[in-house]
């Protein structure tokens, strides 16, 4: 049954209250004075107070007040000689469940203490159904958030405020290293040092128990916090990340609770974001060379302008196309035609540094776009692609041994153009001057060069 307080400073009353809840199943605790109370209320847990409001040295109304305010979820029932309406109101709006006149007789005690006690289930159930909903809304966030960022953010933030933490510390596993992705609740000021001293004991932790959540010992060197807890985010046998829940005192079980559920749809969140990146990194690639692709392209010319400030390094891009491409596939086949425009993305990537963008533009004709590099810069760029392109047996391991080249084209900015459009243009048009010429050859953006006819691209193969 329940756990009753009982407060009253007559002994008659206090004994024929506490006989007949005794009686009636309930475990009963009694007080003579508000103090008495106070000290029993610190030391155990009660479901419902029973008491008087009239003391000698005190007043009951502050005991039902304190009762409220400081142990929720415990129930006040009021048994006064005040017959009267305002100590009742009051009663009443300061939480009290009912307010009995005394003398009040057994059955009327015991309807009284079955409401409170009912109310009080009520409140509990509601509670438990209201964190539940909260809890369940919080995974499906964090379950569902397909962005980086957002995901660190929305979880860590859920793990602080659903598990009673004090502060939250997540790791995301990135290939073969576990960092610290994201914090909530811990000061800024000194977030820096506990995490040079939290990131080691996590990694030791996850290595001995990868799949389990276990408490972590800490040491001063960890600040405020007085005990930690580890909840590891898996995959089936793949660790993808981690949360560690601290707290300035003991770990609530229903913090642990409430972690463990969340940490299994932050797992899946993980396992959808590797999945989402793997499938937005094959938009911008290229199916058969696997280089980026014009997407791509557009997509960083447009980070480029936007970063492009009076300060900024300027950047060139080189359009190449590979000259009588189409006599490859008339003579051997379009899957040798094919792996040669493999085996042009190496040559090219060889040429360029790990920075630069190298992209299939389409058919055969290639982008590369050069970071920090002027338009002096870029012609040397180009005529190292040139000559290893023209010097190139292609598919010799094949035993074709092709020879190729290229005509080059190449526009910088900001010296050429001030705009994504205009630079691919004049890129564009500098190598389809070099097509209507000697071939095999680089040619530099400027005004006046004939623009390439429409008719040359609606005739492109499209991109394999």
């Amino acid at each position: 049954m329940a756990q009753i307080l009982l407060v009253d400073d007559e002994k008659v009353a206090r004994t024929l209250y506490a006989d007949f809840l005794t009686g009636a199943g309930h475990q009963v605790v009694s007080a003579a004075s508000t103090a008495d109370a106070h000290t029993a209320l610190a030391s155990q847990k009660f479901d419902l107070v029973v008491t008087d409001l009239i003391f000698p040295q005190s007043d009951g109304m502050e005991l039902l007040q304190s009762v409220k305010s400081r142990y929720p979820g415990c129930e006040v029932l009021v048994i006064t000689a005040l017959d009267k309406v305002e100590p009742a109101v009051r009663a009443i709006k300061s939480g009290a469940s009912d307010y009995l006149v005394k003398p009040v007789t057994p059955e009327v005690l015991a309807q009284a203490v079955v409401r409170a006690l009912t109310q009080n289930s009520l409140l509990k159930e509601h509670e438990a159904l209201r964190r539940y909903v909260t809890l369940l809304e919080a995974g499906q966030r964090i379950a569902t958030t397909l962005e980086r960022d957002r995901l660190i953010e929305t979880a860590s933030a859920g793990f602080l405020s659903l598990c009673a933490a004090d502060a939250a510390a997540l790791f995301i596993r990135d290939e073969d290293a576990l960092t610290l992705a994201g914090w909530a609740g811990a000061p800024e000021d000194g977030r820096e040092a506990l995490t040079s001293v939290l990131t080691p004991l996590v990694s030791t932790a996850l290595a001995a128990h990868p799949r389990f959540g276990r408490e972590l010992e800490l040491t001063e060197a960890h600040g405020p916090y007085d005990t930690a807890f580890l909840l590891p985010a898996i995959d089936g046998d793949t660790q993808l990340g981690a949360v560690v829940l601290l707290f300035t005192g003991d770990i609530p079980d229903a913090g642990v609770e409430a972690g463990a559920y969340l940490a299994r749809h932050l797992s899946l969140a993980l396992k959808n974001l590797g999945r989402f990146a793997e499938v937005e990194d094959l938009v911008y690639l290229d199916d058969l060379t696997h280089l980026f692709n014009s997407r791509y392209l557009e997509l960083v010319l447009d980070k480029e302008f936007k970063n492009s400030t009076k300060d900024a390094k300027p950047f060139s891009l080189l359009f190449l196309d590979l000259d009588y491409f189409k006599s490859v596939n008339d003579t051997h086949g379009h899957v040798v035609g094919s792996k040669l425009l493999v085996e042009v993305a190496r040559v090219l990537k060889g040429c360029v540094r790990d920075n630069d963008i190298v992209c299939r533009w389409g058919g055969d004709e290639y982008v590369l776009l050069l970071r920090g590099t002027d338009s002096g810069g870029a012609l040397k760029v180009a005529e190292r692609i040139r000559r290893a392109v023209e010097s190139h047996r292609f598919l010799a391991r094949e035993g074709f041994g092709l020879n190729i080249t290229t005509c080059i084209g190449i526009a910088t900015w900001p010296e050429h153009a001030q705009d994504k459009d205009t630079l691919l243009d004049f890129a564009d048009r500098a190598m389809y001057r070099g097509k209507k010429g000697s071939r095999n050859i680089i040619y530099m953006a400027s005004k006046g060069l004939e623009a390439t006819p429409a008719a040359r691209h609606q005739t492109q193969p499209p991109e394999e």
